[in-house]
This record gives structure tokens, C-alpha cells and sequence, in this order.
């Protein structure tokens, strides 16, 4: 089998084994639930000053609402609210097409904000009310999960997680648009390769591989 986080169990009487589980459970859950109200309310004190620049910035760049809320799915496949400062003068929640270079509906502000990924600062609010994580598979739209999850083999098994706001795909270069189908299939590979392989040790390399990077990536547009 191709297991991940397998374990025994029990059940009347007869051994199961759980081939596909998710880290989480016992006290691992509680140490990454922990760690992500710690992170997160931490982060938000620090960044609020910028968090209040980047919203003025958003205010003035173009009319419409500062902050885009966009349907994701999360832990189990259930739906949330996923918070990022707006940054296209459009935000249609049905449409599944990327951001891409030179994308006429990004805002000036907006590039800066995904390029240094400002936009995502909302996020932690999301992280401290526990629909998402700090570090974990990126939330798609649920147009992309209805795409992709039909041609990317082992797609759902994402969603053993919650989602986070940096991932192991982020800091592997597999960040931002995917142009083609194995791009996202490299990109799920690495999202289930973190949960077979989850450990507070790997959510810290994560984190700090994040800082190091994100001011240097050119993919984000």
C-alpha cells in the first residue's frame, strides 16, 4: 500500500489498519493546534502596522472591497472563507483562471502585494480561528479542487490537513501559477509527501525556508 501515516487500530474485535490517516491525532493535533494560535497571534502583533499600510494601499489603488473573501475546502473537504488582501480589480469565484504574468486584472498595488506576498498576511486570522494552518497544503479554489481533483491521482488526500498559508510545494519552487497538469501534480506530490512526512521540526525548516525565499521568488504574479 501506499500508506501514509498508517496505524493499527481495533474494531469488534478484528485488527484494522489505517493506510491512509491524517498526523494529527492525539497529542500531535494538539501540539500543531497549539503552535498555529502561537504563530498566529504572535504574527498579527507584529504585522499589524503593515497589515493597516497594505489596507490603506488597497483603499486607494482601485474601488472595490480591501480585503477578497474566496470559498476554499479545508480539513475533510469542508468549505471556508479564505481571507487575502484584494489584489485584481476583479474577483470572480467561478472562474478557475489563474493569475499569470502581466495579468491585466491585478492591480499595481496588487503586484506588490502577491509578489511579496503581503496579500496573504489576512490569513493568520484564518489560522487563529482554526479553518486554516500556518504551515500546510495550499487552499485551491473550489473550481480548481472540482478540476483537478477528477485527473491528479491521490488530489483529496490533501485535505487530511488544514490548509496553511505556506507549504513544502511553496518553498520547492512550485509555487504560483501552475501552466499545465504535471505542475500540479508535482505540487500535490509535495503536499503528500508533508503529510506523510509531518513533524514540528519540518513546520519550523518550513517557516524559515518561507522567509528566506518569498522576496526572491519571481513566480508569484
Amino acid at each position: 500500500f501506499d500508506a501514509m501515516q498508517a496505524r493499527l487500530g481495533e474494531g469488534r474485535g478484528l485488527p484494522l489498519i489505517a493506510v491512509r490517516e491524517t498526523p494529527f491525532c492525539g497529542m500531535a493535533g494538539a501540539l500543531k493546534r497549539a503552535s498555529d494560535i502561537l504563530l498566529s497571534a504572535l504574527a498579527l502583533v507584529l504585522v499589524a502596522p503593515v497589515m493597516l499600510v497594505a489596507a490603506l494601499a488597497v483603499w486607494q489603488s482601485s474601488p472595490g472591497p480591501i480585503l477578497f473573501r474566496q470559498r476554499r475546502y479545508g480539513l475533510d473537504g469542508r468549505p471556508f472563507n479564505v481571507w487575502k488582501f484584494r489584489t485584481m480589480t476583479v474577483c470572480e469565484d467561478a472562474d478557475i483562471q489563474q493569475a499569470r504574468r502581466n495579468d491585466p486584472r491585478v492591480t499595481r498595488i496588487g503586484r506588490f502585494l502577491r509578489r511579496s506576498s503581503l496579500d496573504e498576511l489576512p490569513q493568520l486570522f484564518n489560522v487563529l480561528g482554526g479553518s486554516m494552518s500556518v504551515v500546510g497544503p495550499r487552499p485551491h479554489a473550489v473550481a480548481h479542487n472540482e478540476h483537478y481533483r477528477r485527473l491528479v491521482s491521490g488530489y483529496m488526500l490533501r485535505h487530511k490537513v488544514r490548509p496553511g498559508i505556506t507549504g513544502l510545494a511553496q518553498i520547492r519552487g512550485l509555487r504560483g501559477e501552475t501552466a499545465n497538469l504535471d505542475a500540479m501534480c508535482q505540487r500535490v506530490q509535495m503536499d503528500i509527501e508533508y503529510v506523510k512526512n509531518w513533524s514540528l521540526g519540518l513546520d519550523l525548516y518550513i517557516l524559515i525556508r518561507t522567509a528566506l525565499l518569498v522576496f526572491g521568488d519571481r513566480k508569484a504574479y
